[in-house]
This record gives structure tokens, sequence and C-alpha cells, in this order.
């Protein structure tokens, strides 16, 4: 199955995603397990930007780690929770700190056939969980699409960009992991929810 949205279908994912994340805050958060939809559920959160419902709670304003990278290129991570479906997603902000328009390196998008033949992308992220002794990858579509922001050519001086990426969840007891991209310095954080 292709899924492919439409920047109004990413709206409407979005919208549907913060209901069903208020419903499940009502229901008691914590019960749950996998979801029958959990492709949905993956997809939804691509656009989350500031509609993330960790973003609501207060935490959009503070940085929950940065990471630097190559010519000025910073990322903020602003949320990581995990998903009813099993899914992690980071959210952040990808900011170019230098004096003229950057490319965005190829490295971002990882060393993996499957992943490159989509174009640009985070698909080269990769949550490690020291303690379990675990990497986990980008997660993707069934057509290998990678379940990040894609299609990010450039970024100008002063620019920032909202960017997501989905992994498989660690498990429950797993809240502190690291983000690592290609290129830009690992960081620390922690998975909310």
């Amino acid at each position: 199955m292709s899924i492919r949205f439409t920047t109004k279908a990413r709206r409407g994912m979005v919208a549907l995603t913060v209901a069903a994340g208020l419903a499940l805050g009502v229901a008691g958060c914590g019960g749950g397990g996998d979801d029958e939809k959990p492709e949905a559920s993956a997809s939804a959160s691509k656009d989350s930007g500031g509609s993330d419902p960790s973003a609501q709670e207060g935490q959009a304003d503070e940085p929950l780690a940065e990471l630097k990278g190559p010519n000025g290129l910073v990322l903020q991570i602003t949320s990581a929770s995990r998903d009813a479906g099993g899914f992690v997603t980071v959210s952040g902000d990808l900011k170019n700190d230098g004096d003229k328009t950057l490319t965005i390196p190829a490295q971002l998008s990882g060393n993996e056939t499957e992943i490159i033949r989509n174009g640009r992308s985070f698909g080269g992220a990769t949550l490690v969980d020291s303690h379990g002794k675990k990497r986990y990858y980008v997660l993707r579509d069934t057509d290998g699409r990678p379940l990040t922001t894609t299609g990010i050519a450039s970024i100008k001086s002063g620019e920032t960009l909202p960017v997501f990426m989905q992994f498989p969840a660690p498990p429950t007891d797993t809240a502190d992991v690291s983000l690592q991209l290609p290129m830009f310095a690992p960081a620390d954080i922690t998975i909310s929810g």
C-alpha cells in the first residue's frame, strides 16, 4: 500500500492525531497496545510541528536537545513521544545559523539504497538505547519511503524548518536514548509517554 499525502491530507491527519491523542489522554494514557492502524499513526505524525501533544505541554519553548551540524546547521529537538501504535516520533526544528544558504548534506539520508532512491530525507537518523544495547532505525512505509521529513534540498540563512523522524519504540521502561544523525553531534533525549 502506498501512502502519499497532500498538504491538505497532512493537515487532516494532524487534526486526527491530535484528537486521538486527546482521547487517549482522557481514557487514561497508558492502556492500549498495538493499534490496528500503525501506518496511519505513523504518517499522521509527519507534520506534527506545533500540533504535537507534548508541545502543548510546554516543552516547545525549551528544546529537549540541540545537535550541532556542519556549516551552522542546528537541529533543536522539541519533542520525543511514544505513539499508541508502538512508535516514537521525534520532532524538532532545523535551523541555519550560518550566513549563507546551505545545501542539506546528502549524508542525512543515510546510505541504504531503498531510502536514498526516495530522495533527501533524515533517513540516516537512529535512536540508540545504550542500556539495552539496541539501535533503532527510521521506519519506512511499504514502498520503502522513510517516515521522516523529506524533500528539503536547502535552507536559507536564518531560516528554521520543522522536521520529524519516526522510529520503532524501545521497551516502555526505556526512556533515555541517544539521537544520532550523520554529520551532527549526537544528543541524549528522553522519550515521553
